[in-house]
């Protein structure tokens, strides 16, 4: 699981909404095409009728004696043909019996799932990538979020271009003075209550991180000080706010912001929130997502919060950028030191006013009572918790910063937060509100064994802070989710990995009243914050390429990372054990190679009808997909494995091999010769025909055959890992392999 860190890092699961008293709820209403608006492309004003004709003309009573009508709240023109409506289950009961009816869900409420990072991504100024790309210039980042705080200077429009002539999109009437050349659309949805002002943090991080300008003196109490920039500095920003201060957004919220940024013209879509993973057919995120990239709009989302269990990616369409969430080579550090005189290292962004090295009493919140290891507020009663360092296990309920105030109220002057096993070596480095720090458990153990040695059990906890150099960096965090795909196995998710660590960015207030209140900036963690990383790189490279599809632009990301760490060695996870292929996906981004890919795996849009026939989706389900009616048995249906991807997600290898192909385009140079190197997974052969491929032009395109063979003393569990590379005298685009056996009969 991931940290559960109000403000800090968000859980990415989905959770109820709450049954209203008349029973009247939000649905989300699929519909059939009307044969008019196909044959006549009639106005946006006929769709909206025909929408309003499903609506019954029943009431129901409210809690107050009432009667209240079945009212529409989003007429959907883009993602989908439907609508949302405010319904009693009768009245969804009624709906049914109409001709065009599909279908009727009701809404879910999802939640949330820097001034190092651009450097550690290999980004500085005047030369590389942010020289050839201007910076991301012209570029329209949408953010679906919880709204912004439009006074940061990370959003000073200072240097920066007005929008380019396509952008149809508005400040909404209460938000127009806010708006600028940097930050030039706001929109407001039911459950942000009409307000775009960010009272959570998220929203505002995760678009700093984007596309944040130069800020000077960024920090948090002093920490990780220096020049904070998003990742496409010159790209402009839109903002769809969809979520609530507690974090809670609805899914039909979201499409109706998809909805809004597909016709805005933005060119890049940032999500950093998601429910459990579900078909695609009935997940919103995945359904407006393909509708926004079939109009060249590339969607980048966070793969969750939820590892390092297997099989808890979300948000894991083919046609999504799916990100998972990595280490940056910074730490900031923090030492406790025993009575014994052994040092366990940890993080904590806490920095005290003067140096103090005083050892205080240990205090054991788990000899209290059952509930206060966690430290929740207000179950910390023990007078003896006065004037000591209190030991805190982490969970994913009561957030780190809460614990410490918790512990601060109960009078302790310091906390010790023990990280649960399955976090390894990924620790938080939290804007505490007292001396505090986050250890692993392994530490955590050692120090509770002493403190179970001695009558005195005293240690003293002191601040380092900002420490560069990590050459083990990046490794996978533990909260990153993990492959495989529950949806569709055969395409390998996630897709990449980046920053999501102990990211510095924009934050509406400051956390540091005490010092320094003009630094609104705050370091959180999670895919939330690894996402608009790899939304800023998309930026810069639709920027160098305007004329690169969604599906281009993320193979030159995949095709391009890195494998290997700062050390020159295979990238580690969380347990410092090499890390798998479902951590990883292709690996880590490489924003300066991915501009130069040399080939591309392009996805044409006309391979998604067999492709979901191919999932065994009916024919409804597929229907509601590609937004028209369809008939699998005249479709001819492809294996997932098929589909034109930068990856290879074997399933079920068993005596029979497994042929696919795939089609590369020519970006790099005009005539170039490939050659390919192949690393078969154990107990697998692969044969790719041809091994070469020739090109005499740009934009060419050539196909090749894969076969995996499964050989005679291959029974290994699990998956197993390789990979293919096209090698030239300039490029090497590499594809990740991954393969299941078939079970064993």
């Amino acid at each position: 699981m991931g940290f559960l860190k109000i403000f800090l890092v968000f859980i990415f699961c989905s959770f109820p909404w709450p049954t209203i008293q008349n029973d009247l709820e939000t649905y989300i209403v699929n519909v059939e095409s009307p044969e008019s608006v196909i044959s006549t492309q009639s106005s946006i004003t006929d769709l909206d009728n025909y929408y309003l004709s499903f609506l019954p003309k029943t009431t129901t009573v409210s809690s107050s004696g009432n009667e209240e009508p079945a009212s529409m709240i989003y007429s959907y023109h883009n993602v989908m043909k439907g609508f949302s409506a405010r319904l009693t289950a009768a009245q969804v009961k009624e709906m049914e019996k109409k001709h065009g009816f599909v279908s009727a869900q009701k809404q879910r409420i999802f939640t949330l799932h820097t001034t190092h990072t651009p450097s550690f991504l290999g980004l500085q100024q005047n030369m590389g990538l942010w020289k050839d790309s201007n910076y991301g210039k012209g570029v329209i980042i949408g953010v679906i979020d919880t709204g912004i705080y439009p006074d940061h200077p990370s959003f000073s429009d200072v240097g920066m271009p007005p929008p380019p002539a396509k952008w149809k999109g508005v400040c909404e009437s209460n938000f127009k003075t806010k708006c600028n050349n940097k930050l030039i659309g706001a929109r407001s949805y039911q459950l942000a209550n009409g307000s775009f002002i960010d009272d959570n943090g998220h929203g505002t991080h995760t678009a700093g991180t984007a596309a944040g300008a130069f800020a000077n003196g960024a920090n948090v109490f002093g920490n990780a000080n220096g020049t904070a920039v998003g990742v496409a500095p010159l790209a402009h920003l839109a903002i769809y706010k969809v979520c609530n201060s507690n974090g809670k957004c609805s899914d039909s919220d979201i499409l109706a912001a998809i909805d809004s940024a597909i016709d805005d013209g933005v060119d890049i879509l940032s999500i950093s929130l998601g429910g459990s993973p579900s078909p695609f057919y009935d997940d919103n995120i995945a359904l407006g997502a393909y509708s926004a990239t079939e109009r060249g709009v590339l969607v980048s989302c966070a793969a969750g919060n939820d590892g390092p269990s297997a099989a808890s990616v979300g948000n894991a369409a083919p046609w999504i950028l799916t990100v998972g969430a990595s280490t940056v080579d910074r730490k900031i550090k923090a030492t406790v030191k025993l009575g014994n005189r052994e040092k366990y290292e940890g993080e904590s962004a806490f920095r005290p006013k003067f140096s103090n090295s005083t050892f205080f009493t240990l205090f054991d919140a788990a000899k209290n009572a059952s509930e206060t290891p966690y430290c929740k507020q207000g179950s910390l009663t023990d007078p003896a918790i006065r004037g000591k360092i209190v030991l805190c296990l982490q969970d994913d309920v009561v957030s780190n910063i809460d614990k410490g105030q918790a512990v601060k109220d109960a009078g302790g002057v310091g906390m010790i937060i023990i990280n649960q096993p399955s976090y390894g070596a990924t620790k938080s480095a939290d804007a505490h509100v007292l001396p505090a720090m986050d250890v692993s458990a392994a530490d955590g153990k050692k120090i509770l064994s002493y403190m179970n040695s001695t009558s005195n059990p005293v240690a003293t906890i002191t601040f380092q802070g900002t420490v560069i150099g990590d050459k083990n960096a990046p490794i996978v965090a533990a909260f990153s989710s993990r492959g495989p795909s529950e949806a569709s196995p055969g395409i390998l998710k996630p897709d990449i990995i980046g920053p999501g660590v102990n990211i510095l960015a924009a934050w509406p207030i400051s956390v540091d009243d005490n010092r320094n209140t003009k630094s609104r900036f705050n370091i959180i963690s999670g895919t939330s914050m690894s996402c608009p990383h790899l939304s800023g790189v998309a930026a810069l490279l639709k920027s160098t390429h305007p004329d690169w599809s969604p599906a281009a632009i993320k193979s030159a990301i995949m095709t391009t990372a890195d494998t290997l760490n700062l050390a020159n060695s295979p990238i580690l996870d969380e347990r410092l054990l090499s890390a798998d292929i479902y951590a990883t996906g292709a690996g880590h981004v490489n924003p300066s190679r991915a501009n130069d890919p040399g080939l591309v795996y392009d996805t044409p849009f006309e391979d998604y009808a067999p492709y979901f026939c191919g999932l065994n989706y009916t024919n409804p389900q597929v229907g509601k997909l590609l937004k028209c009616k369809v008939n699998c048995s005249d479709v001819e249906s492809i294996p997932e494995a098929q589909l034109n991807y930068p990856s290879f997600s074997i399933s079920g290898l068993g005596s029979t091999p497994q042929t696919y192909t795939r089609t590369v385009t020519n970006v790099g140079d005009a005539k170039s010769s490939y050659k390919v190197r192949i690393a078969s997974p154990k107990g697998v052969v692969v044969k790719v025909k041809p091994s070469q491929l020739n090109f005499s032009m740009l934009n060419q395109k050539l196909t090749y055959q894969v076969t995996f063979s499964k050989t005679t003393n291959s029974s290994k569990p699990g998956v197993v890992e390789g990979f293919l590379k096209w090698n030239s005298n300039r490029h090497s685009v590499r594809s990740p392999i991954a393969v299941v056996f078939a079970l064993a009969t």
